[in-house]
């Protein structure tokens, strides 16, 4: 689904990465772990055309989305990437119910619709009783599970997750964990997580490290059934 080729990239006289070959499948979840300043944040905003990378391609399904023009590109990415951040990125002045459909409203989905999938999301997350709430009024948890349905709400091929566990408590930590899992079993959910975190890395079907702006080694968990 998401293929990379020869990605390269520096800011100013640093390279930050030296040529990635990367293929994520439909339905895969995948870790990017490595040390601080490996690349890993650079590489999943690559990934996510928030940077273009100085040489190398981004493909998802055949399409280059780097080719667009940047009206075209916002559209693309509104519709088919979510993105998870490790402090939520919610709006303080909004409801929760209208953070989760902010994407679809930017979308130019109808504002009925919209605001339907944003409730189907939130109940699914366990929080409808939360729709009226602002973010501040929320658990780390519940502001964590807000975001990932806010991710969800476009029905976006891939879900982009930087440090998505490292503001939380052990217990939400595993919350969110099971979460990704029982998305992509139910939803078909594909996920690309740049973590820290061995656990969460461990429970992915693939853990992809990165040293010095390349590919060290990849291995396979056989979590594929979890």
């Amino acid at each position: 689904m998401i293929t990379l080729r020869n990605i390269q990239k520096s800011f100013d006289t640093l390279q930050v990465l030296r040529g990635i070959d990367l293929d994520i499948s439909k339905g895969e979840i995948v870790s990017i772990v490595g040390p601080s300043g490996a690349g890993k944040t650079t590489l999943l905003q690559i990934m996510g055309t928030l940077e273009k990378p100085d040489n190398g391609i981004v493909s998802y399904d055949d399409i280059n989305p780097l080719t667009l023009q940047s009206s075209e590109l916002a559209h693309w990415r509104n519709r088919n990437i979510g993105f998870v951040f490790q402090f939520h990125q919610l709006l303080p002045e909004f409801s929760v119910e209208e953070n989760v459909a902010m994407p679809a409203l930017i979308g130019k989905d109808p504002r009925s619709k919209a605001f339907e999938r944003a409730r189907n999301l939130l109940d699914y997350m366990g929080l409808s009783h939360r729709l009226d709430h602002r973010p501040a009024q929320l658990s780390g948890g519940e502001r964590q599970r807000a975001a990932v349905a806010r991710a969800l709400v476009n029905n976006p091929k891939v879900i982009l997750a930087d440090e998505p566990s490292g503001s939380l408590d052990s217990h939400n930590r595993n919350e969110l964990h099971q979460l990704f899992f029982n998305l992509r079993r139910d939803m078909g959910s594909t996920f690309v997580i740049v973590t820290h975190d061995e656990q969460l890395a461990n429970q992915c079907d693939r853990v992809i490290h990165l040293c010095d702006g390349q590919v060290s080694h990849i291995h396979s968990t056989n979590n594929i059934s979890q």
